[in-house]
């Protein structure tokens, strides 16, 4: 029997055509592969039938599956849809020659999104191609991996039982074409450089390209385009220059850059390169101002808004600077509320019962006559001590400043120490040296100075305990600066304060072998005295002002604090973007402001926000010096910078002045009895005291009138303290037998003011509001004794603020005493006074310009006003006139009638009659008021002109009813009163 290897198909066999032929005939005997040769010849003629029979029948012997190879590589270009397998594409189908069962019909791809295709080009031979759908992008997609299967074309034409191959896995690469062009990475570089360097590298152009494939992504070379420059640049984009750039020549250098990839394709935009030259770069803080101006009242302003540090490219780890404000200058140390030393007290809470030793010479205070003083800008006294003289404070004349002194007590002093280089060792000098006399003894205490330390010697008992002695080495004892010291002395505790600054002794020495000060009550200022004789020495040398001492208790830290608390200072006011890394510490005296960090860029944003704050809103005008001191630590020691001082100063600007205005009635009058009265007849019942700041404004254009703008003043009241005021008179001083001035005491002293009322003047002084000094000013009177002759007095009142600083005007009282011309007459003659200005009257306008607040402002009187003025002065004295001589006539006709005392002015008879009626004058009062409105006064001149008029024939009237012996008339009675009796105005 024949054994087959391999598919059968048409020709497979030993007969029919084709039988043998070709390698794929695959029809190999039996006998070939060891079989028995005699069953070849029995099967022969079986495979002659099998040629006989027709061939579609063999198709459907379709055994074989078509065979591929397992992987293929390919290659397609951008600009291709073709793919380049290798190996080839091929199908092979063992079924061959036979027809449908050894063809292969195609191949199909597996996928998902796979762009290609397969198609069959030779079914015979199997010949297959991969082919793109559409073209292909390199950058989207590089390589591409799919499964191909191939299919033969089954046992007939309807692709019946058709046969698949193995899959295949398909690997296509896409090769990139030259597409893009380089694209600069910035259209435009720029860079600055130092003169006078060659660099490696100024900086670094940078181009890309949108090609996928090595070749054509890469930049091969970059080139410079402008010609003649002193540059170069190599195949990375570095940019050299080939000589040293001065800046005296160019300073700036403007040429254009292109790049080529490998492919040699342009960059489709060139880049422009500029290259500035700088000078030769010197580290230091740029950007800052030497002058910086400060308005009072501006809040906090920045010192350094746009200062920058440049290193010149040297990298530091460490930077440290120091911002210092020096107001040593101003007042005592800095810009403080413009109080007294007890007004400051006193705005600070502290309680009453201090002791000022150092008071301001006087009656009182003799003891400090001697010493020089001086003033400072706060209008402060203080003294000053030249290491030869002392105070020497008289018990009788201070006793109060030894009550209650035992162990319980505060001292409180400015001090400006001045260190006297001298020969040898430096003597102790003594700031207060007192002893005091208390129920078990006496006690002593000293405060001492020595170089930089201070001292306290307290000694409890002189005639049993030992002295103990507390010291302390400062250097503010010793820098001839202004300090505030406060010492409080809680036995056997001692707390200094420095500046606000509490600290506690460094050294407690048990002093028993000093020799005890004599057992007498003593307190002396400046020196100290020992021995028996008496003799003074270590004596002080510097500067002392308000040396208080508060005996029986002690002074809280919150007030110790208040009084010396600075109101301008350095200020930082950006802790919340503080950076990472930076520290910022101010002192408690806000003159000096330190800043440390690690990174110039934040370090530059730290110090920018560094500022100087003023919190007076009439703060010291002047000029406060600035420096900026800086450190830096470098990498490199040998090569490290170093970074000059910054020295500038600040210009507090001369704020805007602070109008006190005091205004009310300037003119008034009372009938004696008034003022006789015991309570007087208060001077400014309706005072009004208002305090502004007036500032420029911008005035808005018109444009109707197309007015220019203009800058124009506008006021703005503000709340305020007073500090005192002071009444004082025009002319002679007060009689104090006649006349004085009246203040209740008990109301000051609850608002804790002082009252100093003497004949020349009455002053009140001590801080309170302006309201508090309006309500006190208004009870103040004035008050006359009974029969005095006083007519009238002129008082000027004027206040002040800030100890002085700002005054107010002057506002000026006339006051009219109005006397009976008989005072013992029977009170029904006596005609009722009446004011020239009512409380609540206003002046009319016309004579408004007589109060002091528009005398001020206008100094000039308008001249209509001054003639109706004078005009009505005027006809009122002529009023005045014709009434006397009317009066004097009347007194001799009632001469001749022998009526003492009395004038005729009934009807009298032609016979000579006793009268039935006559005029009594003596009682008459006569008033005169010149501030009467003019409309009054024109009224009056009508009324005088047809007066004239008619004065002849009144006076013959009158000389008819003399002699008519009718009964008198109450009618005329009344027209014989000088002008009118309405009761507005009486003469």
């Amino acid at each position: 029997m024949l054994q087959w290897r391999g598919g059968a198909g048409p020709g497979a066999g030993g007969c029919g055509p084709g039988a043998g032929a070709g390698p794929r005939a695959g029809l190999q005997p039996a006998a070939a592969m060891g079989a028995p040769r005699p069953r070849a010849a029995v099967l022969l003629p079986l495979l002659c039938l099998c040629a006989a029979l027709p061939g579609g029948a063999s198709n459907k012997a379709n055994k074989h599956k078509p065979w591929i190879e397992a992987e293929y590589q390919g290659i397609v270009m951008e600009n291709d849809n073709t793919v380049l397998l290798n190996p080839p594409l091929f199908a092979l189908d063992k079924d061959a020659p036979l027809r449908y069962a050894g063809e292969i019909c195609g191949f199909r791809i597996h996928g998902a999104g796979v762009p290609f295709e397969a198609v069959i080009l030779d079914k015979a031979t199997g010949e297959g191609l991969i082919r793109a759908k559409e073209p292909v992008d390199c950058e989207a997609h590089k390589e591409h991996t799919f499964t191909i299967q191939a299919y033969d074309c089954g046992e007939g034409p309807d692709g019946a039982n058709t046969k698949k191959s193995h899959k295949a896995t398909v690997h296509v690469r896409v090769n990139d074409v030259n597409e893009f062009a380089p694209v600069f990475v910035e259209k435009l570089y720029r860079v600055a450089v130092t003169e006078g360097k060659l660099y490696d590298r100024i900086l670094r152009v940078e181009a890309i390209d949108g090609d996928c494939s090595p070749q054509y992504s890469q930049i091969c070379y970059y080139e410079i385009l402008t010609p003649n420059i002193p540059f170069l640049i190599d195949n990375d984009g570095n940019i050299e220059n080939t000589e040293k750039l001065q800046y005296s020549g160019d300073h700036l250098y403007k040429f254009t850059v292109t790049a080529y990839d490998c492919g040699k394709k342009r960059a489709s935009d060139d880049a422009e390169v500029e290259i500035q030259v700088k000078p030769t770069c010197k580290p230091s803080w740029q950007g800052w101002n030497k002058r910086i101006e400060y308005t009072p009242g501006a809040g906090s302003l920045a010192l350094f808004p746009s200062i920058h540090l440049e290193t010149c490219d040297e990298p530091l780890w460490n930077i440290q600077a120091t911002v210092e404000l020096q107001t040593n200058h101003v007042a005592k140390g800095c810009d403080r509320d413009n109080y007294s030393e007890k007004s400051l007290r006193k705005l600070c809470g502290a309680a009453s019962g201090e002791i000022d030793l150092l008071p301001v010479p006087g009656p009182m205070a003799n003891w400090t006559a001697r010493l020089s003083v001086h003033y400072s800008q706060d209008s402060s006294l203080i003294y000053w001590f030249n290491g030869s003289q002392a105070a020497q404070v008289p018990m009788v004349n201070g006793p109060n400043a030894h009550e209650g002194l035992s162990d319980h007590f505060t001292l409180s002093l400015w001090m400006k120490h001045a260190v006297v280089p001298s020969k040898g060792r430096r003597e102790e000098e003594t700031v207060i040296c007192s002893t005091v006399q208390s129920e078990d003894g006496y006690s002593h205490y000293s405060l001492t100075v020595h170089g930089c330390r201070i001292a306290f010697l307290y000694w409890p008992l002189l005639e049993s305990a030992r002295p103990v002695k507390f010291l302390w080495k400062l250097e503010q004892v010793c820098d001839d600066e202004w300090h505030h010291y406060a010492l409080n002395l809680e036995f056997p505790t001692v707390t200094l304060y420095v500046d606000g600054v509490s600290y506690d002794p460094a050294l407690i020495h048990d002093n028993g072998l000093i020799h005890p000060p004599r057992q007498e009550p003593s307190l002396m200022i400046g020196a100290c005295w020992s021995g028996d004789p008496l003799s003074i020495h270590h004596y002080f040398h510097g500067y002392l002002a308000g040396f208080t001492v508060r005996p029986g208790s002690l002074e809280s830290r919150e007030v110790i604090e208040c009084l010396y608390a600075c109101r301008e200072g350095l200020d930082y006011s950006d802790f919340d973007s503080l950076g990472k890394g930076m520290k910022v510490h101010v002192n408690p005296s806000q003159s000096l402001l330190t800043l440390e960090g690690d990174d110039v860029e934040t370090f530059n944003h730290a110090i920018q926000h560094v500022a100087y704050m003023n919190s007076l809103r009439f703060a010291t005008p002047g000029v406060r010096p600035l420096r900026l001191t800086t450190t830096v630590k470098c990498f490199s020691e040998e090569s490290c910078v170093s970074i000059p001082d910054v020295e500038g100063y600040v210009v507090v600007l001369q704020p805007d002045a602070p109008q006190i205005l005091l205004s009310g009635n300037t003119h008034f009058a009372h009938p004696a009895s008034d003022f006789e009265a015991p309570d007087g007849v208060p001077l400014f019942p309706n005072l009004q005291i208002t305090c502004s700041i007036s500032h420029q404004v911008e005035a808005k254009k018109d444009e109707n009138w197309h007015s220019t703008v203009t800058d124009t003043r506008m006021s703005d009241e503000i709340v305020h303290n007073l500090d005192g005021c002071e009444i004082s008179l025009v002319g002679d001083d007060l009689d104090p037998e006649r006349e004085y001035l009246l203040l209740d005491g008990a109301l000051l002293q609850q608002r804790g003011l002082e009252l100093a009322n003497t004949s020349a003047y009455l002053a009140i002084t001590g801080v309170e509001s302006i309201a508090v000094y309006e309500e006190i000013l208004r009870q103040v009177s004035y008050h006359i004794s009974h029969g005095a002759a006083l007519y009238e007095r002129k008082f000027h009142l004027s206040c002040t603020e800030m100890n002085g600083r700002y005054s107010s005007n002057e506002f000026t009282v006339e006051v009219n005493v109005l006397h009976n011309m008989n005072r013992a007459a029977h009170p029904n003659h006596i005609l009722s006074s009446q004011q020239f200005m009512h409380q609540g009257h206003h002046l009319p306008p016309e004579l408004s310009g007589h109060s002091l607040a528009s005398t001020r402002n206008n100094p000039m009187v308008p001249s209509a006003a001054t003639v109706i003025i004078v005009v009505c002065v005027g006809f009122l004295a002529l009023m005045v006139i014709l009434g006397i001589l009317r009066i004097h006539s009347l007194h001799r006709r009632g001469a001749g009638q022998e009526v003492p005392g009395a004038a005729e002015v009934g009807h009298m008879s032609t016979g000579g009659k006793e009268s039935d009626m006559f005029w009594d004058d003596s009682a008459l009062t006569i008033i005169v008021n010149p501030m009467e409105s003019y409309q009054s006064c024109q009224e009056r001149a009508a009324e005088s002109s047809e007066g004239r008029a008619s004065k002849g024939t009144e006076d013959e009237d009158d000389s008819t009813d003399s002699e008519t012996p009718d009964s008198p008339d109450s009618n005329d009675m009344d027209d014989r009163h000088i002008g009118k009796s309405d009761g507005s105005h009486r003469y």
